[in-house]
Protein backbone atom coordinates (compact mmCIF):
# COMPACT_ATOMS: atom_id res chain seq x y z
CA UNK A 1 0.00 0.00 0.00
CA UNK A 2 2.98 2.35 0.88
CA UNK A 3 4.33 1.75 -2.53
CA UNK A 4 1.20 1.85 -4.01
CA UNK A 5 0.71 5.31 -2.11
CA UNK A 6 4.22 6.33 -2.92
CA UNK A 7 3.83 5.72 -7.16
CA UNK A 8 0.24 6.92 -7.76
CA UNK A 9 -0.53 10.25 -6.48
CA UNK A 10 -4.22 10.94 -4.83
CA UNK A 11 -5.98 13.76 -5.91
CA UNK A 12 -5.09 16.22 -3.04
CA UNK A 13 -1.83 15.45 -4.13
CA UNK A 14 -1.53 16.32 -8.02
CA UNK A 15 0.05 19.83 -8.09
CA UNK A 16 -1.80 22.70 -9.31
CA UNK A 17 -1.44 24.52 -12.83
CA UNK A 18 0.42 27.70 -12.95
CA UNK A 19 -1.19 28.36 -16.20
CA UNK A 20 -4.58 31.46 -16.33
CA UNK A 21 -7.80 30.24 -17.68
CA UNK A 22 -7.90 31.37 -20.92
CA UNK A 23 -10.42 34.13 -21.40
CA UNK A 24 -12.35 34.08 -24.16
CA UNK A 25 -13.76 37.62 -25.86
CA UNK A 26 -16.58 38.07 -28.01
CA UNK A 27 -15.43 39.12 -31.23
CA UNK A 28 -18.43 41.48 -31.34
CA UNK A 29 -18.54 44.17 -28.72
CA UNK A 30 -22.20 44.73 -26.82
CA UNK A 31 -22.55 48.26 -27.83
CA UNK A 32 -23.32 47.13 -31.68
CA UNK A 33 -26.23 45.35 -30.15
CA UNK A 34 -27.08 48.33 -28.51
CA UNK A 35 -27.49 50.06 -32.03
CA UNK A 36 -29.12 46.95 -33.33
CA UNK A 37 -31.87 47.23 -31.25
CA UNK A 38 -31.77 50.98 -31.17
CA UNK A 39 -32.39 51.18 -34.78
CA UNK A 40 -35.43 48.75 -34.19
CA UNK A 41 -36.43 51.84 -32.01
CA UNK A 42 -36.02 54.32 -34.47
CA UNK A 43 -37.85 52.45 -37.12
CA UNK A 44 -41.08 51.74 -34.46
CA UNK A 45 -41.01 55.13 -32.61
CA UNK A 46 -40.38 57.51 -35.20
CA UNK A 47 -40.50 55.92 -38.38
CA UNK A 48 -43.80 54.26 -38.25
CA UNK A 49 -45.09 55.91 -35.60
CA UNK A 50 -44.93 59.51 -37.54
CA UNK A 51 -43.48 59.11 -40.81
CA UNK A 52 -46.02 56.94 -41.74
CA UNK A 53 -48.90 58.90 -41.19
CA UNK A 54 -48.20 61.23 -44.21
CA UNK A 55 -49.01 57.54 -46.25
CA UNK A 56 -52.22 56.58 -43.87
CA UNK A 57 -54.10 60.17 -43.86
CA UNK A 58 -54.90 59.99 -47.88
CA UNK A 59 -57.35 56.76 -47.09
CA UNK A 60 -58.21 57.72 -43.87
CA UNK A 61 -59.32 61.28 -44.76
CA UNK A 62 -61.68 59.87 -47.53
CA UNK A 63 -63.24 57.27 -45.02
CA UNK A 64 -63.58 59.23 -41.96
CA UNK A 65 -64.66 62.22 -44.26
CA UNK A 66 -62.17 64.39 -42.66
CA UNK A 67 -61.35 67.83 -43.90
CA UNK A 68 -57.50 69.13 -44.44
CA UNK A 69 -57.74 71.29 -40.89
CA UNK A 70 -58.97 67.85 -39.15
CA UNK A 71 -56.05 65.66 -40.97
CA UNK A 72 -53.70 68.58 -39.82
CA UNK A 73 -55.04 68.83 -36.66
CA UNK A 74 -54.29 64.71 -36.16
CA UNK A 75 -50.40 65.79 -37.16
CA UNK A 76 -50.27 68.27 -34.93
CA UNK A 77 -51.56 66.27 -31.69
CA UNK A 78 -48.68 64.05 -32.30
CA UNK A 79 -46.31 66.46 -32.61
CA UNK A 80 -47.40 68.13 -28.68
CA UNK A 81 -47.40 64.54 -27.93
CA UNK A 82 -44.02 64.69 -28.98
CA UNK A 83 -43.34 67.52 -26.73
CA UNK A 84 -44.93 66.79 -23.54
CA UNK A 85 -42.83 63.42 -24.07
CA UNK A 86 -39.41 64.98 -24.01
CA UNK A 87 -40.58 67.34 -20.88
CA UNK A 88 -40.60 64.29 -18.79
CA UNK A 89 -37.91 62.04 -20.38
CA UNK A 90 -34.95 62.60 -18.13
CA UNK A 91 -37.06 61.93 -15.06
CA UNK A 92 -38.74 58.80 -16.36
CA UNK A 93 -35.26 57.95 -17.67
CA UNK A 94 -33.69 58.50 -13.95
CA UNK A 95 -36.67 57.05 -12.16
CA UNK A 96 -36.91 53.53 -14.37
CA UNK A 97 -33.75 53.30 -16.51
CA UNK A 98 -33.70 53.36 -20.25
CA UNK A 99 -34.56 50.10 -20.80
CA UNK A 100 -37.66 49.71 -18.99
CA UNK A 101 -38.69 53.05 -20.28
CA UNK A 102 -37.97 52.43 -23.96
CA UNK A 103 -39.74 49.01 -23.71
CA UNK A 104 -42.96 50.41 -22.40
CA UNK A 105 -42.76 53.79 -24.36
CA UNK A 106 -43.07 51.58 -27.31
CA UNK A 107 -46.13 49.47 -26.44
CA UNK A 108 -47.76 52.76 -25.72
CA UNK A 109 -46.62 53.52 -29.28
CA UNK A 110 -47.95 50.26 -30.80
CA UNK A 111 -51.27 50.36 -28.97
CA UNK A 112 -52.27 54.00 -29.36
CA UNK A 113 -51.51 53.18 -33.02
CA UNK A 114 -53.62 49.96 -32.91
CA UNK A 115 -56.67 52.24 -31.51
CA UNK A 116 -56.50 54.87 -33.78
CA UNK A 117 -57.05 52.07 -36.54
CA UNK A 118 -60.20 51.31 -34.40
CA UNK A 119 -61.98 54.49 -33.96
CA UNK A 120 -63.94 56.60 -35.73
CA UNK A 121 -64.59 59.61 -33.97
CA UNK A 122 -62.03 62.95 -34.66
CA UNK A 123 -61.46 63.83 -30.36
CA UNK A 124 -60.28 59.79 -29.89
CA UNK A 125 -58.40 59.97 -33.28
CA UNK A 126 -56.49 63.05 -31.62
CA UNK A 127 -56.19 61.36 -28.26
CA UNK A 128 -54.57 57.93 -29.48
CA UNK A 129 -52.32 59.57 -31.92
CA UNK A 130 -51.00 62.33 -29.39
CA UNK A 131 -50.35 59.22 -27.02
CA UNK A 132 -48.10 57.64 -29.82
CA UNK A 133 -46.52 60.91 -29.92
CA UNK A 134 -45.55 61.13 -26.29
CA UNK A 135 -44.31 57.19 -26.38
CA UNK A 136 -42.30 58.01 -29.36
CA UNK A 137 -40.33 60.87 -27.47
CA UNK A 138 -40.56 58.68 -24.91
CA UNK A 139 -38.61 56.07 -26.72
CA UNK A 140 -36.31 58.85 -28.80
CA UNK A 141 -34.94 60.39 -26.26
CA UNK A 142 -32.90 57.64 -24.07
CA UNK A 143 -32.03 55.54 -27.12
CA UNK A 144 -30.37 58.11 -28.43
CA UNK A 145 -28.78 59.04 -25.10
CA UNK A 146 -27.35 55.73 -24.67
CA UNK A 147 -24.78 56.26 -27.46
CA UNK A 148 -22.95 57.99 -24.80
CA UNK A 149 -22.95 55.68 -22.16
CA UNK A 150 -21.40 53.24 -24.63
CA UNK A 151 -19.36 54.86 -26.98
CA UNK A 152 -16.74 56.74 -26.62
CA UNK A 153 -16.46 60.11 -28.46
CA UNK A 154 -14.76 58.67 -30.85
CA UNK A 155 -17.41 56.10 -32.26
CA UNK A 156 -20.56 58.73 -31.49
CA UNK A 157 -21.27 59.60 -34.95
CA UNK A 158 -21.33 56.29 -36.45
CA UNK A 159 -23.03 55.09 -33.87
CA UNK A 160 -25.67 56.90 -33.72
CA UNK A 161 -25.89 57.22 -37.17
CA UNK A 162 -26.22 53.73 -37.69
CA UNK A 163 -29.28 54.02 -35.52
CA UNK A 164 -31.43 57.24 -37.05
CA UNK A 165 -31.36 54.89 -40.25
CA UNK A 166 -34.28 52.94 -38.81
CA UNK A 167 -36.68 55.83 -39.80
CA UNK A 168 -35.30 55.52 -43.29
CA UNK A 169 -36.17 52.03 -43.27
CA UNK A 170 -40.05 52.47 -42.09
CA UNK A 171 -40.07 55.29 -45.11
CA UNK A 172 -39.64 52.27 -47.27
CA UNK A 173 -41.81 50.14 -45.75
CA UNK A 174 -44.84 52.37 -45.40
CA UNK A 175 -43.95 53.15 -48.84
CA UNK A 176 -44.59 49.73 -49.90
CA UNK A 177 -47.07 48.50 -47.27
CA UNK A 178 -49.88 50.95 -46.77
CA UNK A 179 -51.04 51.24 -50.56
CA UNK A 180 -51.16 47.56 -51.02
CA UNK A 181 -53.53 46.75 -48.20
CA UNK A 182 -55.18 49.82 -49.63
CA UNK A 183 -55.43 48.04 -52.98
CA UNK A 184 -56.63 44.60 -50.98
CA UNK A 185 -59.15 46.00 -48.36
CA UNK A 186 -61.96 48.45 -48.23
CA UNK A 187 -60.63 49.98 -44.80
CA UNK A 188 -57.22 49.40 -45.84
CA UNK A 189 -55.88 51.99 -43.80
CA UNK A 190 -57.40 50.39 -40.62
CA UNK A 191 -55.26 47.44 -41.26
CA UNK A 192 -52.63 49.10 -42.10
CA UNK A 193 -52.64 50.57 -38.47
CA UNK A 194 -53.01 47.37 -37.15
CA UNK A 195 -50.30 46.03 -38.65
CA UNK A 196 -47.85 48.60 -38.48
CA UNK A 197 -48.65 49.20 -34.33
CA UNK A 198 -48.09 45.56 -33.93
CA UNK A 199 -45.26 45.55 -35.95
CA UNK A 200 -44.06 48.34 -32.91
CA UNK A 201 -45.07 46.23 -29.85
CA UNK A 202 -43.11 43.20 -31.19
CA UNK A 203 -40.09 45.83 -31.65
CA UNK A 204 -40.69 46.90 -28.05
CA UNK A 205 -40.46 42.83 -26.73
CA UNK A 206 -37.37 42.95 -28.72
CA UNK A 207 -35.71 45.95 -27.65
CA UNK A 208 -36.43 44.80 -23.65
CA UNK A 209 -34.61 41.79 -23.89
CA UNK A 210 -31.70 43.46 -25.95
CA UNK A 211 -31.12 46.83 -24.47
CA UNK A 212 -28.91 47.21 -21.06
CA UNK A 213 -28.60 50.68 -19.53
CA UNK A 214 -25.01 50.43 -19.29
CA UNK A 215 -21.73 48.52 -20.28
CA UNK A 216 -20.82 47.56 -16.56
CA UNK A 217 -24.05 46.18 -16.39
CA UNK A 218 -22.37 43.10 -18.16
CA UNK A 219 -18.91 44.11 -16.78
CA UNK A 220 -17.90 45.92 -20.24
CA UNK A 221 -16.39 49.36 -20.77
CA UNK A 222 -17.47 51.40 -23.79
CA UNK A 223 -16.50 51.15 -26.79
CA UNK A 224 -12.83 52.56 -28.31
CA UNK A 225 -12.00 53.05 -24.34
CA UNK A 226 -9.08 51.31 -24.45
CA UNK A 227 -7.51 53.87 -27.34
CA UNK A 228 -8.97 57.39 -24.88
CA UNK A 229 -9.07 56.22 -21.02
CA UNK A 230 -10.24 59.13 -19.08
CA UNK A 231 -9.89 59.58 -15.65
CA UNK A 232 -11.79 57.56 -13.07
CA UNK A 233 -13.88 60.80 -12.25
CA UNK A 234 -13.94 62.13 -15.54
CA UNK A 235 -17.76 61.76 -17.55
CA UNK A 236 -16.36 62.55 -21.12
CA UNK A 237 -18.04 66.33 -21.05
CA UNK A 238 -15.97 69.67 -22.71
CA UNK A 239 -17.48 71.57 -20.43
CA UNK A 240 -18.08 71.46 -16.83
CA UNK A 241 -20.85 72.28 -15.26
CA UNK A 242 -23.26 72.59 -17.97
CA UNK A 243 -27.13 73.30 -17.51
CA UNK A 244 -30.00 73.69 -19.50
CA UNK A 245 -28.97 77.73 -19.64
CA UNK A 246 -25.58 77.25 -20.12
CA UNK A 247 -24.50 79.23 -23.69
CA UNK A 248 -23.21 76.33 -25.22
CA UNK A 249 -26.28 74.45 -25.27
CA UNK A 250 -28.66 77.06 -26.24
CA UNK A 251 -26.34 77.15 -28.66
CA UNK A 252 -27.17 73.64 -30.02
CA UNK A 253 -30.83 74.53 -29.20
CA UNK A 254 -30.84 77.31 -32.02
CA UNK A 255 -29.32 75.23 -34.41
CA UNK A 256 -31.72 71.75 -33.65
CA UNK A 257 -34.33 74.34 -34.13
CA UNK A 258 -33.25 75.76 -37.53
CA UNK A 259 -33.00 71.67 -38.36
CA UNK A 260 -36.35 70.80 -37.57
CA UNK A 261 -37.90 74.02 -38.67
CA UNK A 262 -36.66 73.74 -42.53
CA UNK A 263 -36.57 70.22 -42.96
CA UNK A 264 -40.26 69.50 -42.04
CA UNK A 265 -41.06 71.98 -44.26
CA UNK A 266 -39.50 70.15 -47.38
CA UNK A 267 -40.56 66.85 -46.08
CA UNK A 268 -44.28 68.09 -45.61
CA UNK A 269 -44.90 69.87 -48.92
CA UNK A 270 -42.63 67.93 -51.39
CA UNK A 271 -45.23 65.68 -52.98
CA UNK A 272 -47.70 68.39 -52.91
CA UNK A 273 -45.17 71.09 -54.74
CA UNK A 274 -44.08 68.64 -57.36
CA UNK A 275 -48.01 67.77 -58.06
CA UNK A 276 -49.68 71.17 -58.48
CA UNK A 277 -46.66 73.70 -59.50
CA UNK A 278 -44.40 71.10 -61.36
CA UNK A 279 -47.04 68.93 -62.91
CA UNK A 280 -45.63 65.59 -61.94
CA UNK A 281 -48.82 62.62 -61.44
CA UNK A 282 -49.52 61.55 -57.93
CA UNK A 283 -48.12 58.23 -58.70
CA UNK A 284 -44.52 59.73 -59.72
CA UNK A 285 -44.40 61.52 -56.97
CA UNK A 286 -44.98 59.21 -54.54
CA UNK A 287 -41.95 57.24 -56.21
CA UNK A 288 -39.96 60.19 -56.06
CA UNK A 289 -40.47 60.25 -51.72
CA UNK A 290 -39.92 56.93 -51.96
CA UNK A 291 -36.15 57.37 -53.38
CA UNK A 292 -35.82 59.76 -50.42
CA UNK A 293 -36.32 56.62 -48.10
CA UNK A 294 -33.66 54.74 -49.65
CA UNK A 295 -31.10 57.41 -50.07
CA UNK A 296 -31.77 58.51 -46.30
CA UNK A 297 -30.59 55.27 -45.52
CA UNK A 298 -26.76 56.50 -45.77
CA UNK A 299 -26.97 59.67 -44.45
CA UNK A 300 -26.96 58.68 -40.81
CA UNK A 301 -24.07 56.35 -40.90
CA UNK A 302 -22.43 58.07 -43.42
CA UNK A 303 -22.42 61.80 -41.66
CA UNK A 304 -22.35 60.33 -38.07
CA UNK A 305 -18.88 58.96 -39.62
CA UNK A 306 -17.72 61.63 -41.18
CA UNK A 307 -18.51 63.80 -37.65
CA UNK A 308 -16.18 61.55 -35.96
CA UNK A 309 -13.42 61.74 -38.22
CA UNK A 310 -13.39 65.79 -39.34
CA UNK A 311 -15.48 67.06 -36.11
CA UNK A 312 -19.00 67.84 -35.06
CA UNK A 313 -18.93 71.11 -36.50
CA UNK A 314 -17.13 70.61 -40.04
CA UNK A 315 -20.39 67.69 -40.35
CA UNK A 316 -22.79 70.07 -39.82
CA UNK A 317 -21.89 73.21 -42.03
CA UNK A 318 -21.80 70.37 -44.94
CA UNK A 319 -25.38 69.14 -44.01
CA UNK A 320 -26.66 72.30 -43.77
CA UNK A 321 -25.09 73.30 -47.01
CA UNK A 322 -26.45 70.48 -48.83
CA UNK A 323 -30.00 71.23 -47.69
CA UNK A 324 -29.85 75.10 -48.30
CA UNK A 325 -28.88 73.69 -52.26
CA UNK A 326 -31.95 71.02 -51.90
CA UNK A 327 -34.25 73.49 -50.79
CA UNK A 328 -33.13 76.25 -53.31
CA UNK A 329 -33.95 73.98 -55.98
CA UNK A 330 -37.39 73.40 -55.35
CA UNK A 331 -37.76 77.62 -54.85
CA UNK A 332 -36.19 78.06 -58.62
CA UNK A 333 -38.04 77.18 -61.73
CA UNK A 334 -35.55 75.30 -63.14
CA UNK A 335 -35.18 71.84 -65.58
CA UNK A 336 -36.71 68.75 -64.58
CA UNK A 337 -33.23 67.40 -64.05
CA UNK A 338 -32.80 69.71 -60.87
CA UNK A 339 -35.69 68.36 -59.52
CA UNK A 340 -33.43 64.82 -59.28
CA UNK A 341 -30.74 66.90 -57.92
CA UNK A 342 -32.84 68.48 -55.12
CA UNK A 343 -34.09 65.79 -53.38
CA UNK A 344 -31.16 63.45 -54.02
CA UNK A 345 -29.29 65.93 -52.25
CA UNK A 346 -31.58 66.04 -49.73
CA UNK A 347 -32.43 62.21 -48.52
CA UNK A 348 -28.37 61.72 -48.40
CA UNK A 349 -28.35 64.02 -45.66
CA UNK A 350 -31.87 63.39 -44.42
CA UNK A 351 -31.36 61.85 -40.93
CA UNK A 352 -27.48 63.32 -40.48
CA UNK A 353 -28.50 66.19 -38.05
CA UNK A 354 -30.24 64.02 -35.07
CA UNK A 355 -27.04 61.67 -35.32
CA UNK A 356 -24.89 64.55 -34.85
CA UNK A 357 -26.46 66.47 -32.50
CA UNK A 358 -26.68 63.18 -30.41
CA UNK A 359 -22.98 63.10 -30.48
CA UNK A 360 -22.28 66.38 -29.75
CA UNK A 361 -24.47 66.83 -27.23
CA UNK A 362 -22.45 63.97 -25.58
CA UNK A 363 -18.83 65.44 -26.47
CA UNK A 364 -20.26 68.82 -24.75
CA UNK A 365 -21.82 67.70 -21.67
CA UNK A 366 -20.79 64.37 -20.96
CA UNK A 367 -23.16 60.79 -20.80
CA UNK A 368 -24.55 61.74 -17.03
CA UNK A 369 -26.10 64.78 -18.09
CA UNK A 370 -27.04 63.83 -21.81
CA UNK A 371 -30.26 62.38 -21.33
CA UNK A 372 -31.45 66.37 -19.76
CA UNK A 373 -29.59 68.41 -22.69
CA UNK A 374 -30.34 66.03 -25.24
CA UNK A 375 -34.29 66.14 -23.91
CA UNK A 376 -34.18 70.03 -23.91
CA UNK A 377 -32.75 70.68 -27.77
CA UNK A 378 -35.19 67.84 -28.89
CA UNK A 379 -37.97 70.14 -27.35
CA UNK A 380 -36.56 73.28 -29.21
CA UNK A 381 -35.96 71.03 -32.20
CA UNK A 382 -40.12 70.02 -31.84
CA UNK A 383 -41.20 73.67 -31.30
CA UNK A 384 -39.07 73.54 -34.59
CA UNK A 385 -41.27 71.17 -36.44
CA UNK A 386 -44.23 72.68 -35.39
CA UNK A 387 -43.66 76.16 -36.23
CA UNK A 388 -41.85 75.72 -39.83
CA UNK A 389 -45.02 73.78 -41.76
CA UNK A 390 -47.58 76.14 -40.50
CA UNK A 391 -45.34 79.57 -41.42
CA UNK A 392 -44.77 77.65 -44.88
CA UNK A 393 -48.26 76.81 -45.14
CA UNK A 394 -49.26 80.86 -44.69
CA UNK A 395 -46.89 82.01 -46.94
CA UNK A 396 -48.02 79.63 -49.62
CA UNK A 397 -51.28 80.67 -49.08
CA UNK A 398 -50.63 84.13 -49.33
CA UNK A 399 -48.42 83.84 -52.39
CA UNK A 400 -50.57 80.93 -54.29
CA UNK A 401 -47.10 79.00 -54.52
CA UNK A 402 -44.82 77.05 -52.15
CA UNK A 403 -41.71 78.71 -53.84
CA UNK A 404 -41.27 81.03 -51.18
CA UNK A 405 -41.55 78.49 -48.80
CA UNK A 406 -38.52 76.46 -50.18
CA UNK A 407 -36.95 79.57 -50.44
CA UNK A 408 -37.47 80.48 -46.60
CA UNK A 409 -35.95 77.30 -45.92
CA UNK A 410 -32.97 77.95 -47.69
CA UNK A 411 -31.97 81.17 -45.89
CA UNK A 412 -32.84 79.28 -42.49
CA UNK A 413 -30.61 76.48 -43.92
CA UNK A 414 -27.66 79.05 -44.43
CA UNK A 415 -27.97 80.58 -41.13
CA UNK A 416 -27.66 77.20 -39.39
CA UNK A 417 -24.76 76.79 -41.19
CA UNK A 418 -23.10 79.66 -40.01
CA UNK A 419 -24.64 79.13 -36.52
CA UNK A 420 -22.46 75.32 -36.69
CA UNK A 421 -19.53 77.43 -37.54
CA UNK A 422 -19.13 79.52 -34.37
CA UNK A 423 -19.81 76.27 -32.23
CA UNK A 424 -16.18 74.64 -30.58
CA UNK A 425 -14.41 72.41 -32.15
CA UNK A 426 -15.88 68.59 -30.81
CA UNK A 427 -15.76 64.85 -31.84
CA UNK A 428 -12.59 65.33 -34.56
CA UNK A 429 -10.10 62.14 -34.15
CA UNK A 430 -6.80 63.58 -32.88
Amino acid sequence: MQGLRGSVPLPQEVPETTSKPIQVRPSVHYGWFIVAAGTLCIFACLGLGRFSLGMLLPSMGRSLQLSYAQMGLISTANFIGYLAGVLISSKLMKAFGARRLIGASLLLVGLSMISVGLTNRLPLLIFFYMATGIGSALANIPIMALVSVWFTSRKRGKAAGFIVIGSGLAIVLSGWLVPLLNSRYTDGWRISWFVLGGTVSLAAAICSLVIRNSPQELGLEPIDSNKVRPAADDDGAQFRDVTLRSPIVLHCAAIYFLFGFTYVIYATFIVTALVREKGFPESVAGHFWSWVGLLSLLSGPVFGTFSDRFGRKAALITVFAIQAVAYLLMALDLPEIFLYLSIGCFGIVAWSIPSIMAALVGDYAGYRQVAAIFGFVTFVFGLGQITGPYLAGVLAQATGRFSGSFLMASGLAVLALVLSALLPAAGKRK
